[in-house]
């Protein structure tokens, strides 16, 4: 553990740096794909510590140093805020109106961006390249498909293993690493299903969408329960039914937006077969005129983390820190696992504590500041010397 309590000697000097960088961001979040200020603050600083930086996907950013023979590793942070208005009454709160930090971006970015100094200013203690990219659009699954689709595979050098974090609700600085899934899938589906409008004292001349909603709502109830294997994970979740404009008018169609999380694909597979046969079922037997409508969008892929990186990464924090935790697997979705896929290497994705235990996406969430920066930017370091460091960890 030398060559990382060396690297890591002087993080304490630099707090205050970290600590502003951090309140500026948490300042000044910026939608998914809009990440226009984040990205030059960031691209900004690697420059100065002396990487190679290309803007890919937009506002994306990867900073690439080269440091001799070896291992290339990619260590990833998202950038985006979220449509939220803030109310934590931080001195350091959202100044864009609507806009706010409330899943913690604002501390992966801070702790990746102190890793990447440190890293530059300690080549003597490790050999090989170290990538950083700073991703937007996460919050959409839309940042990691626009940074492949601009090319990222061919941009930069292949790397061998890819790491991330996420702050979580639990408590402040703590680490959790676990194996195999740890993110759900998650899948999100507007339906529309068309009827045949009419006045509401003439009933007998439609085909109610209302009813006809109502029936698709109630069959999807069964799909889990009757469809999915009993200590399988699957969730099913109707979000939004919107149908109608006023009391006695029969409206002509019905719009439905569901949420899928899965943990494996067959099951995934499962429930969206199950969903479109029973639309389209209920569909029929309600006489409805056209055949319903079926739009995917923002779709998060499975995160599973590879056994032999996961039980590396994992000894390096146990050897530092004393001890690691073993994370749950965690309903929610993430699009990180896309950039790792599209070079084909295996990676690893640990949670965080951030110290606050109201929900990721609340108005009131405000992870704190210490011990969370710091470990945060120890366990990127750490994992990145156990794959680059000169002296084995």
């Amino acid at each position: 553990m030398e060559t990382a309590r060396e690297v890591l000697a002087e993080l304490d000097t630099e707090l205050e740096s970290i600590h502003e960088t951090y309140r500026d961001l948490h300042r000044h979040p910026e939608l998914s794909l809009q990440e226009t200020r984040t990205g030059a603050l960031v691209a900004g600083k690697l420059e100065e510590f002396g990487y190679q930086v290309q803007r890919i996907g937009g506002t994306g950013v990867v900073g690439v140093l080269g440091n001799g023979p070896g291992r290339t590793v990619l260590a990833r942070a998202d950038m985006d805020g979220l449509p939220v208005s803030e109310a934590t009454g931080l001195d350091y709160a959202s100044q864009n109106d609507g806009v706010m930090h409330a899943c913690g971006h604002d501390v992966h970015v801070t702790a990746l961006l102190g890793a990447a100094k440190l890293m530059a200013e300690h080549r003597a203690k490790w050999s090989g390249t170290y990538i950083v990219l700073f991703q937007p659009a996460e919050e959409t699954a839309q940042g990691s498909a626009a940074m492949i689709a601009d090319g990222l595979v061919h941009k930069i050098p292949a790397p061998d293993v890819a790491f991330a974090q996420h702050v979580m609700q639990l408590p402040a600085g703590e680490l959790q690493t676990v194996t195999g899934p740890v993110l759900s899938a998650g899948d999100s589906i507007r339906i529309t299903v068309h009827g045949a409008g009419s006045h509401g004292s003439t009933p007998q001349l439609s085909v109610d969408p209302v009813v006809l909603a109502a029936s698709i709502v109630m069959r999807l109830q069964a799909v889990v329960s009757r469809e999915v294997a009993p200590g399988e994970f699957a969730v099913l979740t109707i979000g939004s039914l919107q149908v109608g404009t006023k009391s006695n008018i029969i409206a002509d169609r019905a719009t439905l937006l569901l949420n899928l999380r899965t943990y494996d694909n067959a099951v995934r597979d499962t429930l969206i077969n199950a969903v479109q046969r029973i639309v389209r079922g209920e569909c029929a037997a309600a006489g409805s005129p056209k055949e319903p409508e079926f739009e995917f969008y923002d779709q998060f892929p499975l995160t599973t983390n590879d056994r032999p990186v996961t039980a590396q990464v994992s000894q390096a924090f146990e050897k530092y820190f004393g001890q690691v935790g073993t994370a749950s697997r965690q309903s929610a979705s993430e699009d990180f696992s896309r950039i790792p896929d599209a070079f084909g290497i295996p990676y690893t994705f640990w949670l965080l504590g951030g110290g606050t235990m109201v929900g990721n996406h609340s108005p009131l969430f405000a992870p704190v500041l210490e011990p969370t920066l710091t470990r945060g930017v120890q366990a990127m370091v750490l994992a990145a010397l156990s794959e680059l460091s000169v002296d084995s960890l």
